[in-house]
């Protein structure tokens, strides 16, 4: 082996031993849950959700970055995007105002999502009263 295929390869290796520690810790987080839902009919007929989600966030690069309400036919009626990684405070709850639901809508699915796995984790059927 000569001494730039040499170089190159202990650069290879050195480089997987590097970064290696970091791959399982993004794995290991796994999808976001939903553990609770609260819903609340607001004045003028539109609703509030307070959503309780479990992640493992690991920072910037995977944490769960938005929960939603979605119909039973599969329309997304609404979006609460998380704008950071919540790595010391789990599980949180944010809460979504002024969510318009489409006459007869008697149950809505609220899902989490995550920047590395997408939706996936448990999902919560509300249904509303």
């Amino acid at each position: 082996m000569n001494r730039r295929n040499l170089i190159v390869f202990t650069a290879s290796l050195l480089s997987s031993f590097i970064f290696a520690p970091v791959l399982p810790i993004t794995a290991m987080a796994g999808e976001a849950d939903v553990l609770s839902v609260e819903a609340v009919k607001e004045k003028g007929g539109s609703w509030r959700f307070n959503v309780s989600v479990r992640h493992d966030d690991t920072g910037w690069d995977h944490y769960a970055d938005k929960w939603e309400i979605v119909s039973p036919e599969g329309l997304v009626l609404g979006t609460r995007v998380l704008h950071h990684p919540h790595e010391n405070e789990q599980p949180f709850t944010r809460s979504l105002s002024g969510v318009v639901l489409p006459q007869g809508v008697t149950q809505v699915i609220v899902r989490a999502h995550d920047k590395v796995h997408g939706l996936g984790g448990i999902e919560k059927i509300v249904v509303l009263e």
